[in-house]
Formats: C-alpha cells, structure tokens, sequence
C-alpha cells in the first residue's frame, strides 16, 4: 500500500508533551481524555464466562502459528499449551513463516495429524480455504485468533468462533491516547499490515478516528507486512525521519513489534528513548512490548491483548465445541498499559481468569 500523504497545514509538533499551548480540537480531546483515564485503570476483575461444559478429556489441538516470530501469535500459543495440559489435552505449535504457502503447508500438516481441533492463529482464514473446508468436512471444528476483524462465529469463514479484542475498540482507544497525550495537536506515522484483514481494518479505523481531530495530522500510512518488518524497518525509519524530521511526533503501529525493529534506527538517529515520537502499539502486549515501555526505549504504551488468558479462552471454545455448546461470546475490554500503570509487569490479563476456567472445567 501506497504511504498516504497529508491534507493541508503541517501539524504544529511543538504541542507534544506540553500543555502551554491552546490544545488542538477541544471537544475530541475531552472524550479522549476521558476514555484514556478509563482504560489506563489497573483494576481488572474476571468479566468473562463463568459456566460451562465440563472438560472433555484426551482432545488434541493444533495450533496454526501465523509467524512465531510474532510474540502476540507466541504469546497465544503459550497460553493454549498451558490450559491444555490442565484438561490434559495434547497441543502442538505449527509455524506458518508468515507466507500463505507456509500456512498451507502448515494446515496440510495439521490434518495429517488428525486432531480434534485447530486454531488459526494470526493469519486469515480465506488463504486456507479448502483445508478449513476439509476439516469441517472432516467434523473438525477452527477456532481463529485475530483471524478475521470481528469476534464470534463465523459461517462464512467455517470458524466455530474467533477470539479477539473487538477492533473497533482497540483502534478508538489507540487513537484516543495519541489525541490526548498530544494535547490534540501531533504528526503522525501509522504502521500497518495491509495482507491482514483484522490487521487493515484496525488501522483504517484508527486513521478515521484521528482524522476527527483537525490538528492532528497523518504524515504517512506505511504498509510494513509483520514478516518482513525486521528486514525493512530501519531503512523505512530511517527514510521516515528524513522526510519529516521533528514533525513526527507520535506513532501507532497494528502490533507492538514494529517499535522493537524501529529501535535501532531511532537511536541512531539520537532520538531520546522517552522523547517524540511517542509510540503507541495498538495490539498484542508482548513481553519485550512491556520491558520497551517500562524501559522507555522508543515505545511509551500499548494496548495489551490479554495473550496467555485468550489461549485459556480458545481451551474452553474447543471444549464447547466438542459438546456441541455454542460459543462463550467473551470479548476482553481494552485496556492501556503504560509505564506509570504496568507496576513493572510484563504482560496484561484479567484477575482470575485461570481459577475461573478451572472451577468451569472442574464442575
């Protein structure tokens, strides 16, 4: 995708960090304000199911890894082992290398395991098609982790259900700290994975959410495809900084791993890890996401999928499935961690979602 230019006058940078001067679109930086205060808030209590199906013994899943070197597909994939082997189940990672020829690859040797059930974790279903037709046909239920843009079921795609933030969500409240922690006044680079539906859509929403602030501007929308990022993201940094220099003052990226490969090439630069721009990954929340922000080496917050608890969550979608139960329908609110409200921690999930899930599976 093409880097989409700005509309009129340059983004006055000299705002960012500050509150001296007159605040660029008083009315959206209020609500995002408010919504930014709400979701930094720490208390997180188990809003998810709180019945259903006894556990199922002796299943095995496979979970279809879109790229491992993805730490929020990682980070899944982890929690699923480990609410498998509490329902002793077996649980094997397969790694898709980022390619529709490697997801192929990968799904063909799913099947030829024969397993109860599959997780596409991270890419889009319609790259699969016929092996998610062969495995309905075969009765073997799919379970997808950001495979489409939208939680639940989905006949279409042969998903039994999908499990994910709600986009929509996540975009607003990423656009809605960049709004605020600018004082509604800031230039800004969006990175994005175009070959992603969910990927897309998050970012499509996010732009149109900063566009209804006049003085925040969009210097450039990069299409960086997650499996070529560590590759190309110091030269289209770097590229980046010379266009726009001091104008870039706030990034959102569609997955926190963009700021660990930008890194490097902003330091080159002498950017300050704690200075603009100010980064924000509207996504995953992975470990070195956290030790970035606590750290505050180039990349200031993230909205964190609750990684290790939405693996527990594709368990018990599976063990649903398996008794013919309809899906949970749980979606986790979004919540925004920064240095000042990690604590230090390195990830972010709901309090008690593993007592929960066992007490459920337990009954």
């Amino acid at each position: 995708m093409a880097v989409a230019a700005t509309a009129g006058c340059e983004p006055d940078t000299t705002a960012s960090h500050s509150r001296t001067v007159e605040p660029g679109c008083p009315t959206a930086l209020a609500r995002a304000e408010r919504a930014v205060k709400k979701a930094e808030d720490v208390d997180a209590p188990w809003t998810g199911p709180t019945s259903g199906p006894r556990a199922v013994r002796g299943k095995s899943i496979v979970y279809l890894a879109q790229t491992l070197s993805n730490p929020g597909v990682t980070g899944v994939a982890q929690g699923v082992q480990e609410a498998a082997k509490v329902v002793g189940w077996r649980a094997r990672t397969l790694n898709g290398k980022g390619t529709p020829e490697g997801f192929k690859a990968a799904f063909d040797k799913a099947l030829a395991l024969d397993p109860d059930g599959i997780v596409v974790g991270g890419f889009d279903p319609g790259t699969v098609k016929k092996q998610v037709e062969q495995a309905e046909r075969r009765g073997i239920p799919v379970i997808g982790w950001h495979a489409t843009p939208a939680p639940g079921p989905s006949e279409k795609l042969h998903l039994f259900t999908n499990v994910t933030s709600r986009v929509e969500d996540v975009a607003r409240i990423s656009a809605d700290w960049i709004i605020a922690e600018s004082n509604g006044r800031a230039g800004v680079v969006l990175f994005t994975d175009a070959s992603i539906p969910f990927a897309k859509r998050k970012s499509d929403l996010i732009k149109k959410r900063l566009d209804g602030c006049s003085d925040v501007k969009l210097l450039s929308y990069k299409n960086l495809p997650i499996p070529k990022a560590n590759a190309r993201s110091t030269k289209e940094v770097s590229a980046l900084l010379s266009r726009f220099g001091d104008k870039w003052t706030h990034s959102a990226a569609i997955n926190d791993l963009y700021f660990g490969h930008a890194a490097p090439a902003l330091r080159a630069a002498g950017k300050d890890g704690a200075g603009a721009p100010h980064n924000i990954g509207a996504g995953d929340g992975d470990p070195s996401a956290f030790e970035r922000i606590n750290g505050k080496k180039y990349q200031a917050a993230t909205v964190p999928e609750p990684l290790s608890e939405q693996g527990w969550q594709i368990v018990d979608e599976f063990n649903r499935a398996f008794v013919d139960a309809p899906a949970s329908g749980y979606v986790a609110p979004v919540h925004i961690s920064t240095a000042a409200n990690s604590g230090g921690a390195l990830s972010w999930d709901s309090e008690g979602y593993r007592q929960t899930y066992r007490r459920i599976w337990n009954s």
